[in-house]
């Protein structure tokens, strides 16, 4: 119930911030439309004789599951949830209009126009983008204004509320107190190899565990499938590519791979505002180069002593690792264009006239791109082959009186699972939908096939049911090793504590024991160390020792029970931020409780009908 006035706090109404502009309530124009929160539609309830309709439940569910709060395949379950949350809404209207609380409508009109959901870049309100939103939450302005008022009277109620409650300073210091005290204690775990004789499990045990127990061992409903999976990456590991085509696909690949390039950049024109050198001779001077290079000399060397891009020419011309998209286009055609260690013909960008060379191809070796390439290859080649095959999948399973024959007609191989339940199946039968087609009506009920079931782009499930048992208690035979480690666990425990408690009374009469204790040293509330929290609460929760006299207790942690011996009690260092965060907290709750007493008491006093 607090979650849902929780989740209404962050409503609209949770959202409003009052602004200095009043606007009249012809801002925005007469409603014509009929509200969605009408009383139109059957009712599913009454609150002290106002009904709630099926229209408005079903309206919250759908704005639940439009807004992504919750999955459409959890509709069913949501429905009890948003009734709770619409009776508990109406009670707090109820009451807080009982109380005289009021909303007029210039208030509604201010608190609309200074919502920043309704404003625009500009921050002015924006009433085409009013409406649009609206609609999307599937409100009419006229219905909005109506749940506004609403959320507007619950929250002064709520706040009414949380402000009505508060701490003194004296408690507020108490627990400031108790946050930052740190506590020193030595600590003994008891392990059931510390007991004489492990305890006995005799047959009357297990029958009075298993009775009082019974819905441990219920085994839910479940079904056994039958199923078939039509899977592209499987067809294509039959399938054969050559080494013709691995090799070519590999090449083709060099044409969009990063590369490492070098350039040899000359300008013409006014570009370096000394005498205009012309395109003619821009060229003529590249030609020259081009030239050079083919009698042998090196790229590099040509740049540092050619080119006329200063950030690159002592590096020889070296530009680094390049994607596309990193230059222009005419650079990128000619720099993709080249395998490794070619050179290009004369590009011209907008910087000049340039000769580009690929010094190195950032690309797997072949070797090492076999495989991959064979995969991607052969999946290519099979894609035909496997549309058919889905599209017949989809054709035979609907017509078929069984699972075998399509199994058999398309070539695959007909598996089947154990039993499983909507929650516990594993594999492929754990994917998204399967088993929501497995326990619907037409596969469960009725007996047909499912639906052709995609479960990626490379693999189509279809499934039958080929046995099926309701819910049932397991009998106890059947249990009864799982059985009997559960009583074995539960005398165990009971031995250690009585053994504990025998040895906290010894050490409290004086009495020492031959036991090898661990120590912890300043220990806080908020933990830190590598005990657990168990063993930290019930420390907190021993009284103060009194002198030199420690304090003793034990606490069950797990499957050990843990000797505890307080030495000392610290006061600890004040740590502003935890305390401030722990004073929130304890008046969130006070606030929280003080609602919650509300709820309770008007759910005690109303008449409440569910229909």
């Amino acid at each position: 119930m607090l979650q849902s006035i929780r989740d209404r706090s962050r409503s609209w109404g949770a959202k409003i911030i009052i602004g200095a502009v009043v606007v009249t309530l012809a801002l925005f124009g007469v409603e014509s439309l009929v509200g969605l929160l009408g009383n139109s539609g059957d009712e599913v309830a009454e609150v002290n004789g106002e009904a709630i309709t099926r229209q408005q439940l079903e309206m919250e569910v759908q704005r639940a599951i439009r807004s992504g709060q919750v999955p459409p395949d959890q509709e069913r379950a949501l429905r009890a949830e948003m009734l709770d949350m619409l009776i508990t809404d109406r009670l707090l209207t109820q009451y807080a209009e009982e109380g005289g609380l009021h909303v007029s409508e210039e208030q509604l009109d201010q608190l609309i126009v200074n919502l920043p959901e309704f404003q625009d870049a500009n921050g002015r309100f924006d009433r085409e983008l009013f409406r649009n939103r609206l609609a999307s939450a599937g409100f009419t302005p006229l219905s909005f204004r109506r749940q506004l008022s609403v959320d507007v009277k619950r929250q002064q109620l709520q706040q009414g509320l949380a402000v009505s409650d508060f701490t003194l300073e004296e408690e507020r210091e108490r627990l400031a107190t108790l946050q930052r005290q740190t506590r020193s204690f030595r600590h003994h775990a008891l392990v059931p190899a510390d007991l004489e004789t492990p305890p006995e499990v005799d047959e009357q045990a297990l029958q009075a565990y298993y009775d009082a127990h019974q819905a441990d061992y219920r085994r839910p409903e479940q079904v056994r499938l039958n199923y078939v999976v039509l899977d592209r990456q499987q067809m294509a590991e039959d399938a054969e590519v050559s080494e013709e085509a691995l090799r070519a696909a590999w090449q083709d690949g060099t044409a969009e791979a990063d590369r490492r390039v070098s350039h040899i950049m000359v300008t013409y024109g006014d570009s370096d505002g000394g005498d205009a050198r012309s395109r003619e001779e821009a060229e003529a001077l590249l030609e020259q180069v081009q030239q050079r290079l083919a009698e042998g000399e090196a790229f590099a060397e040509l740049a540092t002593e050619v080119s006329e891009d200063s950030s690159t020419s002592d590096d020889g011309g070296d530009l680094g690792v390049i994607s596309r998209g990193f230059f222009g286009e005419a650079f990128e055609e000619a720099a993709f264009s080249l395998g490794e260690g070619e050179v290009s013909e004369i590009v011209e960008t907008d910087n000049g006239l340039h000769l580009v060379k690929v010094t190195e191809l950032d690309r797997p070796a072949f070797e090492e791109s076999r495989d991959p390439l064979r995969r991607q290859l052969a999946r290519e080649q099979v894609t035909d082959a496997f549309n058919e095959k889905a599209q017949r999948l989809i054709d035979d399973s609907f017509a078929a009186e069984d699972l075998a024959s399509v199994a058999e007609d398309l070539g695959l191989e007909l598996q089947q699972g154990d039993w499983v339940g909507r929650d516990s199946a594993d594999g492929v039968l754990s994917e998204p939908g399967v088993m929501e087609q497995a326990f619907s009506d037409d596969v469960l009920e009725e007996g047909y096939n499912s639906e052709v079931i995609e479960l990626d782009e490379d693999r189509r499930l279809v499934l039958r049911v080929a046995e099926h048992r309701e819910a049932t208690t397991l009998p106890l035979e059947e249990v009864r090793d799982e059985l009997e480690a559960a009583v074995r666990r539960e005398k165990t425990r009971e031995a250690l504590l009585e053994l504990a408690a025998e040895r906290v009374e010894r050490l409290r009469a004086g009495g020492s024991l031959e036991i090898a204790w661990q120590q912890a040293e300043a220990v806080s509330r908020q933990g830190g160390s590598d005990l657990s929290d168990a063993l930290i609460e019930a420390a907190f929760r021993l009284p103060h020792p009194e002198g030199d006299s420690p304090v003793y207790g034990h606490v069950v942690d797990g499957q050990r029970v843990v000797l505890i011996t307080l030495d000392e009690v610290q006061p600890g260092e004040p740590n502003q931020q935890i305390e401030s965060f722990v004073a929130r907290m304890a008046e969130r709750l006070r606030a929280q409780a003080a609602i919650q007493g509300l709820l309770d008491d008007l759910r005690e006093e109303a008449e409440i009908k569910r229909l």
